[in-house]
């Protein structure tokens, strides 16, 4: 069990009209300074297919992916006990504060990416109540029971409130 503390910057600015929240950057993120950075994780595919462009490379393209999509991106911790990318090993959670954000952006509406990413979110998170979250599968290789396709067609929501 290692004691994580978050190192990455969220992504947003005043355009933005969603936010979307992992739970924790796994290893690989941590390593290359940026969300979803695992090469086996869909989450840019998925996202790129959603919206109907190309799959973001760099992180400067992640970036500007992003924001000109009006989409802010953030994890919920701030800090935990945690073994590896295992969310399920989650112990001691200290929630991210998301007063910034919401005080910055008209955000419409919240996304979680995961059953431990909507649970952390909803039960300890001060901004729940107010910007309660819709829940979105995990786009972690890990969670292998749903396909690509299944993850385009759930993640279309966000569309909704772009």
């Amino acid at each position: 069990m290692e004691r994580i503390q978050h190192t990455i910057t969220p992504v947003y600015d005043a355009q933005c009209r969603i936010l979307v929240l992992g739970t924790m950057p796994s290893p690989k993120s941590r390593e290359i300074g940026f969300y979803y950075g695992h090469a086996q994780n869909r989450f840019w595919r998925v996202m790129a297919a959603v919206l109907n462009t190309s799959v973001p490379q760099t992180i400067a393209e992640k970036r500007l992916f992003l924001l000109n999509n009006h989409i802010a991106l953030w994890d919920v911790l701030q800090q935990c006990e945690i073994k590896g990318a295992d969310d399920s090993s989650i112990r001691k959670p200290i929630v991210n504060d998301f007063t910034l954000i919401f005080d910055t952006a008209d955000i419409r509406q919240v996304f979680t990416t995961g059953a431990a990413a909507t649970k952390l979110y909803t039960t300890l998170s001060a901004s729940a109540d107010r910007h309660p979250t819709i829940y979105l599968p995990s786009t972690s290789a890990a969670n292998c029971r749903i396909s690509f396709e299944a993850l385009v067609e759930k993640y279309s929501i966000i569309k909704r409130y772009l």
